[in-house]
């Protein structure tokens, strides 16, 4: 804990604010998207440029304070924020700039994607991110980045050409794949364990109106379609996204009989020449959806489709796997918790990460199931936090059945606190390197507020 004395001296060296416990908008500012997280900071940091950056750090550092880092606030886990510690918070480090001769984007360390789809599409690109455009930038591109546009584009973390960032000794670098090359390497993947990105250099990616939305099925087709779904999906040329779901029916604008029903479906986005869709389309439609809402739309406007349905605040609960292979035995246990779904915005969703995401070795970036074909993701979601134990348990339950049927680890991004082992199991065989890249940016573990990469000693 700080004096008032050194608070004060840190204050004044800041461009940015400083929020402690006594002010009036504490409670406020350790809010995160995640309901469920209930942290209780020593002091934020709300850094105006890098030069706050590397003042917060240095102060940190020199004080023995735990230090989080806080982008968008989206982390699965509330890793940007923890109990006791100095938060740097990035959020007004916030800019987008698209160079149109070099197609390349340039986004602040505090943006969110929602700033990126609208900055780049009136140029034609688009960068690989998630599904909601209310997510931080950094949190979703360090960890690796999977969305409507990975089997086209590849994954966010294979996007990423250059970064800028503060170190834990206060010093600014560049990485890409002339500079610092091993930190290069070691940050499209391995999340926020050697140092505060500043700036983010982004290839950009050609795109046009997509022809995207959801097709629904009701529950009781649900084993049917996800046994065709298994099969098609890969089978597809890049253009044909589509991710796999169980869900509830919210209320508008999808139909009113539909409304509250448990159903699952596909979640498409087509990138194709516009006279070939319907050709592409036909196999999908030719098992009579009992929603479909599939048509013309801005790349921006799908990647926010589903911001209203997840504001801020909601209780989450997270699971997740990587998988190789969607056998019979794993559908009967998709079909089984799909059915039970504890919650109107609890889901089950399988993003596919093949085609393009596929192409890169494993060994190439810190992401370590290329081989894989889906990243999986169990949420429980609810409003009321009365309802935490029933989303958990169900979330819980959920992957131990279906857990022994995955290839081991798991997206980063997707993944609570679930201990060393796990974070092993997710980096596989790029693990003890990411260990030595670590020992030499970050040798007393300073950046540990995370999915954490334990230098040797610490």
């Amino acid at each position: 804990m700080l004096d008032s004395k050194t608070i004060e001296e840190f204050g004044a060296n800041l461009r940015g604010d400083i929020v402690q416990p006594s002010d009036d908008n504490y409670d406020e500012a350790r809010k995160v998207y995640n309901g469920m997280i209930d942290k209780k900071p020593a002091l934020f940091a709300y850094c105006e440029n890098v030069a706050d950056v590397i003042t917060a750090v240095n102060v940190g550092r020199e004080n023995n304070m735990l230090i989080s880092v806080r982008g968008g606030g989206h982390n699965a886990g509330g890793l940007g924020i923890a109990d006791d510690a100095l938060v740097i918070d990035l959020f007004r480090i916030r800019y987008v700039r698209v160079d149109p001769k070099s197609q390349t984007v340039r986004v602040g360390g505090g943006s969110k994607w929602g700033d990126v789809d609208h900055a780049a599409f009136p140029f034609g690109l688009a960068v690989p991110a998630g599904i909601i455009s209310t997510t931080g930038v950094a949190g979703l591109a360090l960890g690796g980045g999977v969305g409507y546009l990975s089997r086209k584009y590849g994954l966010t973390i294979d996007n990423i050409l250059e970064v800028d960032m503060v170190l834990a000794d206060g010093s600014f670098v560049t990485a890409n794949k002339d500079e610092n090359a091993d930190l290069y390497w070691a940050v499209r993947g391995g999340g926020g364990n050697f140092g505060i990105i500043t700036s983010f250099l982004f290839k950009g990616n050609p795109i046009h109106t997509n022809y995207s939305g959801p097709t629904l099925w009701h529950i009781d087709k649900s084993e049917e379609i996800l046994k065709w779904y298994r099969e098609f999906i890969v089978k597809q040329p890049d253009d044909v996204y589509g991710f796999f779901a169980f869900l509830t029916v919210p209320g508008p604008p999808f139909p009113e009989e539909l409304h509250g029903k448990k159903m699952c479906g596909v979640v498409w986005n087509y990138t194709g020449p516009e006279k070939d869709f319907e050709k592409a389309f036909k196999p999908v439609r030719d098992l009579k959806p009992d929603f479909e809402h599939v048509g013309p739309i801005p790349h921006p406007a799908l990647q926010s489709m589903f911001d209203v349905f997840y504001p801020t605040g909601l209780q989450w609960y997270w699971r997740a796997d990587f998988i190789k292979e969607i056998n019979d035995d794993a559908v009967a246990e998709h079909v089984k918790y799909g059915n039970e779904l504890p919650s109107p915005h609890s889901t089950m969703h399988l993003y596919p990460i093949d085609g393009a995401a596929s192409r890169v070795s494993n060994s190439d970036t810190p992401w370590a199931y290329r081989d894989s074909k889906f990243a999986q993701v169990i949420v429980g979601v609810d409003p009321d936090p009365a309802n935490n134990d029933a989303i958990t348990n169900w979330t819980k339950d959920y992957y131990e059945a279906i857990h022994p049927y995955s290839a081991g680890g798991a997206y980063v991004n997707f993944m609570m606190d679930e201990g060393e082992e796990r974070v092993k199991a997710t980096y596989g065989d790029n693990y003890d390197r990411l260990v030595k890249i670590k020992n030499k940016y970050d040798p007393t573990n300073l950046f540990r507020v995370n999915q954490n990469i334990k230098p040797n000693g610490a």
